[in-house]
């Protein structure tokens, strides 16, 4: 498999379409070729260094811990680093100003394969942003970490739109960045010369990242691993309760429990749901930060031991209502400001809807309510089919 960047860095005709010195980049620390080589020290390789360099959630070097404001900066060259991530939702689109000078943006971010990953939201803002101004943004295009064919979660209902789901797309999507990206331009109207996207080559559209053949590199501070890709479609739900998501420990998302958490009750409820490809694991932990930090908490880590039947959204559905229904008087679900939104609850906002909540606050059955709530409707099946084609009519 090759992907854009490999292809950029092998094929000298590819290379010819860059702009010489007036190029923006919108990057981050997975942006490397099979051999590791960052996107930067290629371009500067091929005598193409940007004037201005964009940097997503987390910062262009990574560093930021989640919903943690990133401020700009200056690299080792003296480039611009424009924080595409601040204190306010307008901080997340650059401004005019940062195109001056510039000709063409290049895209190369590794998504994650979940509606709520905000990378692909933020090459979407930067892809409208520059066709507003009549710059073409060219995508170094990546496989999607989950595979291309396995999609749960119904599409967001568009009162539910936040930066974890600025457009109607399923929660476990099956899409590259460059098949979002050119959906959104297709659906927006822009022309074809606003965005051309350098496919990947040799692509298996079944392959999941395990059998890549090239590391896995960690695209933010809690997602070190393809096994925290695997269960974060599922996991991040966990960002919408006052459960653990794991962060301050070493596996993220895998992990997740509180102080008042019964963890053989619920390993055991997990597995009486029938539901495939896992093990849940009764732990306890001790997360050194964010909630409950310092705290020991009771548990269950989640380890998937099928990857093709294993379905992380409905899995974690079915683990949080659980967990609400044991334990009623500590649960609850986050109220305060998420992702810039403070009047929508954060669980809504992933879940792209209120019924998944509303259900498990109902007392619903767990495993009834992953089955129904997982499902994929026919119109999504439609968009997912729209955005490969439109994303075919801009590949080179």
């Amino acid at each position: 498999m090759k992907t854009g960047t490999d292809r950029l860095a092998l094929d000298p005709t590819l290379a010819s379409r860059l702009h010489d010195g007036r190029l923006a980049l919108l990057a981050h620390p997975a942006s490397v070729t099979s051999r590791l080589e960052h996107v930067s020290a290629l371009l500067a390789r091929l005598g193409k260094r940007p004037r201005i360099v964009f940097g997503p959630e987390h910062g262009y070097g990574g560093e930021a811990q989640d919903m943690i404001g990133v401020a700009d900066a200056k690299d080792l060259h003296g480039t611009t680093i424009r924080s595409l991530y601040g204190e306010h939702f307008a901080d997340l689109s650059p401004r005019d100003v940062d195109f001056e000078g510039v000709d063409q943006v290049v895209v190369d971010l590794q998504d994650v394969g979940s509606r709520y990953y905000t990378f692909v939201w933020t090459a979407v803002l930067v892809m409208r942003a520059a066709a507003r101004l009549g710059i073409p943004t060219l995508v170094l295009d990546r496989p999607n970490p989950l595979g291309h064919t396995v999609v749960e979660g119904r599409s967001l209902d568009p009162a539910f739109r936040s930066f974890v789901g600025l457009e109607p797309l399923p929660v476990r999507h099956a899409l590259t960045l460059g098949e979002i990206c050119a959906h959104r331009a297709d659906v927006e109207g822009l022309p074809k010369e606003a965005l051309t996207i350098v496919r990947c080559e040799e692509l298996d559209r079944g392959a999941l990242a395990s059998s890549w053949d090239r590391p896995f590199v960690m695209t933010s501070p809690n997602m070190p691993t393809f096994e925290t890709a695997l269960v974060y479609p599922g996991g991040c739900l966990l960002e919408g309760t006052n459960l653990s998501d794991g962060r301050g420990t070493t596996r993220p998302f895998e992990l997740t429990g509180a102080p008042w958490v019964d963890g053989e009750k619920l390993a055991k409820g997990l597995a009486d749901t029938g539901l495939p490809g896992f093990t849940a694991r009764p732990v306890t932990f001790f997360p050194m930060f964010h909630k409950h930090a310092q705290k020991v908490c009771g548990g269950v880590q989640i380890h998937v031991t099928d990857a093709a039947s294993f379905r992380p959204y409905a899995t974690y559905l079915a683990l949080v209502a659980l967990a609400h229904h044991a334990h009623r008087e500590e649960f609850r679900f986050r109220t305060e400001k998420y992702e810039f939104v403070d009047t929508i609850p954060a669980f809504d906002l992933l879940t792209g809807r209120a019924e998944a909540r509303e259900r498990i606050v109902n007392g619903d059955d767990p495993r009834a309510i992953a089955e129904t709530e997982s499902g994929v409707h026919a119109d999504d099946v439609e968009l997912l089919a729209s955005a490969r084609a439109a994303a075919l009519a801009r590949m080179i």
